[in-house]
């Protein structure tokens, strides 16, 4: 590293003799050095529901005091005394607080770039490395699309217990920073969510001691929420659509059975198509079903029914008396009336052969009419109960879609992320309202950046 200030080089050469950055800043022994952490969010690049994997970009802000470091003493003080702006010197050159990001799924547990680090003259450290972070962030998919994500980034120093060091939030104005900062400036809005709230809190494990590394740790909270529009004009929508037009078959006539259940099959088959671009969105997981994969089953369920419906009605308009008998509902038909058949018997006996071989064939041929007519007026007792069972059917799928399309979707509907971060807790972990920030979504409130 090269200084452009001769003053500066000297002094840097000065606090590098025998300065070791592999030991800790510790003036007396059980001295403990206080780390203060900040989060600065510049991008929500991501968030893989598939690999369970937030990806972020950050800024890491840590602050600590290194004694070795101060020229504001004697005998400094009398060397570089006039030296009291801040200097800049190589992160890789003095000892660093090796504050990883412990929940990471890349195995990168550092940051992106050892940028340099600011120096008090009285010894006190500003770092402010770049990083790009992909997080662990479980999933939950019971609401998908209408759904909430809460991700945490958890830092803990990787080699330095709480008797050695101390991680706290950093404070602005004696109030701890108990936030991820947002910089309206240079903060880029994901597509497709929104945060909701944004708090960090450090955390102790009771069930650690303080000589473990696992016994204090500072949590990053990022509570997003799916913006579900690309998903409802792409899936919803189109699946919707699809899935009524399976209540049109019953518009056909009854006996168009193979028309119906072709036209009902080929539903089915683009609510698959549907059901496998969900399957490769969401996370492999036989814990919970996806809101919109209960919906497609939903649709299927109905649409098999419906596909069940159109060949027990073909069954039913087809059937004729030579296959199946319809027992007392069909009309009876008569075809001659008045007399009986005592008086034709009478009359007949005194008939001459010519007459009554004539009135024989006039009976034969009522007999083969009224036989035919019933045959006829049964068939169509046969169509009659199809087309009924077909119009029960109707009603009832109508009712069963429209019924069950808008519970399913009121249920994402109320799937709303809480009011406030914590449970219990009435703070909302923002800025304060005089800041006079304003909100990323379009509203002018200290209270929140992103909604």
């Amino acid at each position: 590293y090269h200084f452009t200030d001769e003053p500066l080089g000297e002094l840097f050469k000065d606090l590098m003799i025998g300065y070791n950055k592999n030991v800790r800043p510790m003036e007396k022994s059980g001295d403990i050095t206080q780390v203060t952490v900040k989060m600065t969010l510049t991008n929500l690049i991501s968030l893989n529901e598939k690999e369970e994997a937030l990806t972020t970009s950050v800024w890491i802000e840590m602050k600590w005091c290194d004694y070795r470091l101060s020229w504001d003493q004697p005998p400094r003080s009398i060397l570089y005394g006039n030296l009291t702006s801040q200097m800049r010197i190589p992160s890789k050159s003095i000892w660093l607080p090796d504050i990883i990001l412990e929940n990471n799924v890349d195995g990168k547990f550092e940051i992106a770039m050892y940028c340099n680090a600011l120096v008090s003259p009285g010894g006190c450290v500003y770092w402010l490395p770049p990083a790009i972070y992909r997080s662990a962030c479980s999933i939950t998919v019971n609401y998908f699309p209408f759904d909430w994500q809460n991700c945490t980034m958890v830092f803990r120093s990787q080699t330095y217990n709480a008797n050695e060091i101390e991680l706290v939030l950093t404070e602005e104005e004696n109030q701890p920073v108990e936030w991820v900062v947002i910089d309206p400036e240079a903060f880029t809005e994901n597509g497709e969510w929104i945060i909701k709230h944004r708090p960090a809190k450090k955390l102790i494990n009771q069930r650690y001691t303080k000589d473990e590394l696992e016994y204090q740790e500072v949590v990053f909270f990022l509570m997003i929420q799916r913006k579900p529009l690309f998903y409802v004009i792409n899936i919803i929508v189109p699946c919707v659509l699809i899935s009524s037009l399976g209540l049109l078959v019953y518009f056909l006539p009854a006996k168009a059975g193979g028309q119906k259940c072709t036209v009902s099959i080929m539903i089915l088959l683009a609510q698959t198509v549907f059901l496998i671009l969900i399957a490769n969105k969401v996370p492999e997981t036989s814990q919970t079903v996806p809101l919109i994969g209960k919906y497609l089953m939903f649709v299927m369920s109905v649409t098999t029914i419906i596909v069940m419906n159109c060949v027990i009605v073909l069954n039913l308009s087809l059937r004729s008396p030579n296959t199946h008998i319809m027992n007392n509902k069909v009309r009876k038909v008569r075809l001659l009336e008045g007399g009986t058949a005592q008086d034709l018997g009478t009359s007949l006996a005194q008939a001459s052969p010519e007459v009554r071989q004539c009135v024989e064939s006039c009976k034969h041929i009522a007999k083969s009419a009224r036989q035919q007519n019933n045959f006829d007026s049964e068939n169509e007792e046969w169509f009659l109960v199809g087309r009924v069972i077909d119009r029960v059917c109707f009603i009832a799928m109508a009712l069963s879609f429209f019924m069950g399309t808008i519970g399913i979707f009121l249920m994402g509907h109320f799937n709303q992320p809480p009011s406030v971060p914590f449970p219990g807790d009435p703070r909302k972990y923002l800025p304060p309202l005089g800041n006079n920030i304003t909100d990323l979504s379009g509203n002018d409130t200290g209270e929140n950046l992103l909604g």
